[in-house]
């Protein structure tokens, strides 16, 4: 069950960064989440745009946006960001924008592909679009837990 009441299927997740935006996408069952690209970002409203056709293209049901907690719980400057992100991508997409907890996802996709022979500090695309996938795996995690 999903933070709005209903149960979502395929999710579109957003790893926001000022640089590049991590994409990723779960499968039509909701069980596996995969990166998909990663987007130059270019600002408001271009980038909101082109999510809200990446949604489209891969009829996502919702979008699970990265929300950059700090450690101590309190909401800095990156969280505002993305609230304010999830905001515009709301007014362009008619698909519900839900923020989720980001904390510690781009270390966790940093050392995941260390794991797997890649080498992080020269694949950062790769580090963001496997942070999305993090944060809809942590997403959909939750959503079962309630």
């Amino acid at each position: 069950m999903s933070a709005s009441g209903g149960p979502f299927r395929r999710l579109l997740g957003v790893d926001i960064g000022e640089v590049r935006i991590g994409i990723a996408l779960s499968d039509p069952t909701g069980t596996i989440c995969t990166p998909l690209t990663t987007l130059d970002a270019q600002g408001a409203p271009d980038d909101q745009e082109r999510i809200a056709e990446l949604a489209a293209e891969h009829e996502a049901d919702a979008i699970v946006v990265g929300l950059p907690i700090n450690m101590d719980g309190s909401h800095g400057p990156a969280a505002r960001r993305a609230q304010a992100f999830s905001r515009m991508l709301r007014s362009v997409s008619d698909l519900p924008v839900l923020l989720h907890d980001e904390r510690l996802t781009s270390h966790q996709a940093e050392a995941r592909l260390r794991a797997a022979g890649v080498q992080p500090s020269r694949n950062k695309a790769q580090i963001d679009a496997a942070a999305a996938a993090l944060i809809l795996e942590s997403f959909l995690a939750a959503q079962t837990e309630d």
